[in-house]
C-alpha cells in the first residue's frame, strides 16, 4: 500500500514537470482516491462556470438594454432633427412674413404723410375758398344795398327775360303753371325723390312760394285737375296740415275757407287726389311723414 503511494507521488511529481496537474488522463491513483479528487475540485470548478453564467446572463442583459437605450435615443434624436427642422421652417416663414410687413409698414407711413400733405393742401384750399365765399357775400350784400341791382330787378328777370334786347313779360316763370292772379308748380318727380310735407314746404320756399292754398272751389278743382297720375293714398301736398287739433293752412288761415269734414288727427297733413271716373277729386288726410309729390303756388306778376 506504501509502495502504491510512492508510485502516485513520483507519478504525480513526474505530471507536475510535464504536463497540467489536474488532467485526468494522467491519474493513476485508485478510484476511491480519484473520487475524493474530483469531490474535492468540484466546488470550485462550479463556482467558476457559475460566475462565468452569471458574467454572461449580465452581459447579455446589459448589451440588451444599451442596445435599447441607444435605439430610443437615435429615435429621439431623429424626432429632435425633425422638430429643429420644423422650426428652422418655421422661422425662415414668420421672417419672410416680417419682411412683408415691414413692407408695408413702410407704404402705410408713405401714404400716411401723403395723406397729411393731401390734407394740408385741402385745408389751403378751404381756406380759399372761405375767402371766395365771403368775397361773394360781401359782393351780394353790396349788391344789394347799391341802386344798380335790386331783388326787383332780379324778379324782373325771371318774369321778363330779355329776348333780341327786349324783354318779354308773362305772368309766371318758366314751368309754372298760371290760373287766375297765381302760378303754380307742379313737383311730380320719380317715386325716390317724393317728399314729406316738411320737405315739400321747404322746397317750395326756396322758390319764394309755399304749398298751395286753396282760396275757392274754382281753385280746388284746377288743382285737382293739377294732380297728375294720383290715387289712393299717393296723391300732392297742399298747405294744410293739423296744428293745435285744428287744420290750418301755411298762410295762417284757419279751415274755414273751405268746408272739408275730417277729424283732425294730430301729425296729419292733407293732400290732393285727382279725380276719376269712379272716384270724385278730393283731399285725403294722411300721415305728414309720408312721401309724396307736391304743388308750389306763389302770385302771378301782372304789368
Amino acid at each position: 500500500m506504501a509502495a502504491s503511494a510512492e508510485e502516485i507521488t513520483e507519478e504525480a511529481d513526474y505530471d507536475y514537470v510535464g504536463e497540467p496537474v489536474c488532467t485526468v488522463e494522467k491519474i493513476t491513483a485508485p478510484p476511491d482516491q480519484r473520487f475524493r479528487f474530483l469531490t474535492q475540485s468540484f466546488p470550485p470548478i462550479a463556482v467558476c462556470w457559475l460566475i462565468l453564467l452569471v458574467i454572461m446572463g449580465l452581459r447579455i442583459h446589459f448589451t440588451s438594454v444599451i442596445s435599447e437605450n441607444n435605439a430610443k435615443l437615435t429615435a429621439e434624436n431623429q424626432q429632435l432633427n425633425t422638430q429643429n427642422q420644423e422650426l428652422d421652417a418655421q422661422n425662415l416663414e414668420l421672417g419672410t412674413r416680417n419682411q412683408k410687413l415691414e413692407a408695408r409698414n413702410q407704404e402705410l407711413e408713405i401714404q400716411t404723410q401723403e395723406l397729411g400733405t393731401q390734407n394740408q393742401e385741402l385745408g389751403t384750399q378751404n381756406q380759399g375758398l372761405e375767402g371766395q365765399k365771403n368775397n361773394l357775400t360781401e359782393q351780394i350784400r353790396n349788391v344789394e344795398t347799391s341802386g344798380n341791382v335790386s331783388r326787383a330787378q332780379w324778379s324782373i328777370d325771371a318774369y321778363c327775360p330779355r329776348v333780341i334786347e327786349e324783354r318779354q313779360c308773362k305772368p309766371c316763370q318758366d314751368g309754372w303753371q298760371h290760373f287766375q292772379v297765381s302760378c303754380y308748380l307742379i313737383n311730380n318727380p320719380d317715386l325716390p325723390k317724393w317728399k314729406t310735407w316738411e320737405e315739400a314746404q321747404e322746397h317750395c320756399r326756396g322758390k319764394n312760394s309755399d304749398l298751395v292754398v286753396i282760396d275757392d272751389d274754382a281753385e280746388k278743382n284746377i288743382i285737382n285737375g293739377y294732380s297728375w297720375g294720383s290715387s289712393g293714398t299717393d296723391g300732392y301736398w297742399i298747405g294744410l296740415r293739423v296744428e293745435d287739433r285744428e287744420w290750418k293752412w301755411v298762410d295762417g288761415s284757419g279751415q274755414s275757407k273751405i268746408f272739408w269734414t275730417v277729424y283732425p288727427y294730430d301729425g296729419h297733413c292733407a293732400m290732393s287726389v285727382q279725380a276719376s271716373r269712379w272716384i270724385w277729386g278730393s283731399w285725403r288726410s294722411v300721415s305728414c311723414s309720408n312721401r309724396n309729390r307736391w304743388i308750389c303756388k306763389k302770385k302771378a306778376l301782372f304789368v
